[in-house]
């Protein structure tokens, strides 16, 4: 009480280096901070966040016995904890604390150097309105479920996976799909150092595999997500087979018996078939096939046939399966979802889709590759073998139009197809581009030995690709138009094959898994992390973390790294034993609560439960988030959030008007 009723408050001005004082006036925002009722002290300091300036304030708070602390600087977003541990750790509770940003929102966006002087007064001002009603919260502490969830079965959740159970923890890998690897699988080589991909991917596959700390989920999805950091609750639905895995032996006589054998394979990008039981790729993880639904004679038309379950010694085939729903106690998550590439159908003047010898660059990679549907000849469609090629950089990326992000990977594996092109067939081959980024380890050397080879550079966006031709000898060949912005000509380029450098996009489910988990998307699509440069693997959701492609566009050792990382901040969760629940939770008043349960329906993470005895919603104090979706949604005005109140933001509000 005592607090309350003789509020001392010390006011901090940051001058954050050149953010905000050569715009902001601190030093006269802090002179009219010192006037304002309760305040005992008011300073400006060149970097508030830095030790001196922490100590500044336990010093104040202990030689001048204040019980209320505002720092007006930068975003709370990003240096709040911080100032709420200095204020903790001179004896004082952390929530009478208060955080002013100037600098996102006066400095960095106002012209006016003096209207940006008296906004941040403004600010400032609210700032120790609004101290005056804090009251001290508390937190409490939860143990942690010693065990963790991965999404996505690519070379970052392989990763993620083999790294947390390396250090001990049980970890669930849950991929969609029928078999682990990504699109890495798909790969023939990988850039700059052109090691093989299959060779780097298959051990770690199997590694996978048989790690006794590692339970695989294959061909599942995850449905539903509960529960909060330390202690999830997560289904996911494992979508039937139709074979035993435990009776398989993986021989492939179901597969050679197999009837329906026109069926485009997904794994090779379309240029060949499967049957419809198969395996997506001969070293698949696990090496039991799938039965395609749709296209199953049995399942999908309902007519009889059998011939899989007639040959099969084992007894495998089982089309009684239905899905199965497992519930997985985890204390982390890692969502490690991917990328697709861009289709680019949509994009007319490339000709995709209209004429055969243009391709994507995920179907020159299973063209090139040894498991591909020639068995890495370097044969067309029409059966020949290329004399000239055109790559096409940034199809799909760099373009206001589409995708304005750069996708990082395009140029380097466009040069990585003109080596193979020159090595396997010694073709001639022209690379268009609008700048080339080579900005790894090695891709500048890369780049360097590609031009050496004899590979043709020009700089300029290509316009259209056309079957048309002046020249007769040239024809059945497809012409390249682009205008080289070095010479300033328009280049007309009749070339045998062209190849489409497709951007990188969010994977298709992105957005509903993120909607499970809690995590916003960037206008791109991309999983935002907490801070792009502080915490890029952290999101806002504690206890969440992002590894590769998923959080955006990334080459394959950044995104090994980036999943070892995101491992590593999940295993430093869970070996803490125990987690702190956030104090800035709902609060519902059972006198003036009316029983109407709107605010249940409202509640995203399920936190509000009812009490049938005394007619009343109760808040589970372990779900809440404190997003304050229950307070705006209550009729009767019983449900509010901790640390902001209505006294709180209307003192706020009424010290701005």
């Amino acid at each position: 009480m005592s607090d309350q009723t003789k509020p001392r408050i010390g006011v901090y001005v940051c001058h954050c280096g050149m953010n905000i004082a050569p715009k902001v006036n601190v030093e006269d925002v802090a002179a009219h901070a010192g006037t304002l009722a309760h305040v005992v002290v008011a300073r400006d300091y060149k970097f508030m966040c830095s030790n001196p300036g922490q100590d500044m304030i336990i010093n104040d708070i202990k030689s001048l016995g204040l019980n209320r602390v505002v720092v007006a600087s930068c975003s709370p977003r990003m240096h709040e904890k911080t100032f709420r541990n200095a204020v903790k750790s001179a004896g004082l509770n952390p929530y009478y604390f208060q955080m002013a940003n100037v600098r996102e929102q006066v400095s960095w966006v106002t012209h006016d150097s003096m209207d940006a002087t008296e906004k941040a007064k403004a600010l400032t001002a609210a700032a120790v309105s609004r101290v005056f009603f804090h009251q001290p919260l508390s937190t409490r502490e939860v143990p942690v479920i010693k065990s963790m969830l991965v999404v996505g079965g690519g070379i970052a959740g392989m990763q993620s996976a083999l790294t947390c159970a390396n250090a001990g923890y049980q970890v669930y890998l849950v991929e969609r799909e029928p078999s682990i690897g990504g699109h890495m699988a798909k790969f023939d080589k990988t850039f700059p150092t052109l090691d093989c991909a299959a060779c780097i991917m298959t051990p770690k596959m199997v590694d996978v595999l048989q790690h006794p700390n590692i339970t695989l989920h294959t061909y599942s999805e995850v449905e539903k997500v509960e529960g909060f950091i330390g202690n999830f609750q997560v289904t996911v639905k494992k979508k039937p087979r139709y074979v035993d895995m435990e009776k398989c032996t993986g021989c492939g006589t179901c597969m050679e018996k197999c009837p329906s054998k026109k069926i485009s394979s997904e794994f090779n990008e379309g240029l060949s078939f499967r049957t419809a039981i198969f395996t997506p790729f001969p070293q698949a993880v696990p090496n039991v096939p799938v039965i395609d639904a749709v296209n199953c004679i049995v399942l999908g038309k309902n007519k009889k046939c059998g011939a899989c379950a007639k040959f099969c010694e084992t007894k495998a085939i089982d089309f009684e399966q239905k899905p199965e729903f497992l519930t997985l106690d985890v204390g982390a998550i890692i969502a490690a979802t991917g990328f697709q590439a861009v289709n680019p159908t949509h994009l007319e003047p490339y000709g995709y889709g209209r004429f055969p010898e243009v391709y994507t660059s995920l179907e020159f990679e299973r063209l090139n590759n040894a498991t591909g549907p020639t068995s890495g000849k370097m044969v067309m469609k029409n059966g020949q073998i290329p004399e000239r090629v055109a790559i096409v950089h940034c199809v799909g990326s760099r373009d206001v139009r589409h995708k304005k992000y750069c996708s990082r990977v395009c140029c380097m594996y466009s040069m990585k197809f003109a080596h193979l092109l020159r090595e396997k067939t010694g073709a001639e081959v022209w690379e268009f581009y609008i700048d080339v980024r080579s900005p790894g380890k090695l891709y500048e050397e890369f780049y360097n030995r590609v031009q050496e080879e004899g590979v043709r550079f020009v700089r300029g966006r290509v316009a259209e690709i056309t079957d048309m031709t002046d020249d007769p000898n040239d024809k059945g060949r497809l012409t390249v138009v682009a205008e080289s912005t070095l010479t300033r000509r328009t280049v007309r380029l009749p070339v045998d094959m062209v190849i489409l450098s497709v951007g990188l996009e969010p994977a298709p489910g992105a957005e509903d898994l993120g909607r499970l988990l809690g995590v916003s998307r960037d206008g791109d699509g991309w999983f935002t992390e907490l801070h792009a440069k502080l915490a890029p693997v952290s999101t806002p959701m504690n206890g969440i973390f992002l590894a590769g492609c998923c959080q955006g566009p990334k080459d394959i050792p950044d995104t090994v790294a980036q999943a070892m990382g995101a491992a590593g901040e999940a295993i430093a969760l869970l070996s803490r034993g125990m987690v702190t629940t956030q104090a800035e939770i709902s609060h519902i008043d059972p006198d003036l609560c009316i029983g109407c349960k709107s605010c249940i329906g409202a509640c995203a993470y399920s936190a509000i439960g009812f009490d049938e005895a005394r007619r009343v919603a109760v808040v589970n104090e372990a779900l809440c988030k404190g997003c304050g979706s229950c307070a705006a949604t209550c009729p009767s005005s019983s449900a509010s959030v901790d640390h902001f109140t209505d006294r709180q933001i209307m003192g706020e509000l009424e010290r701005l008007v």
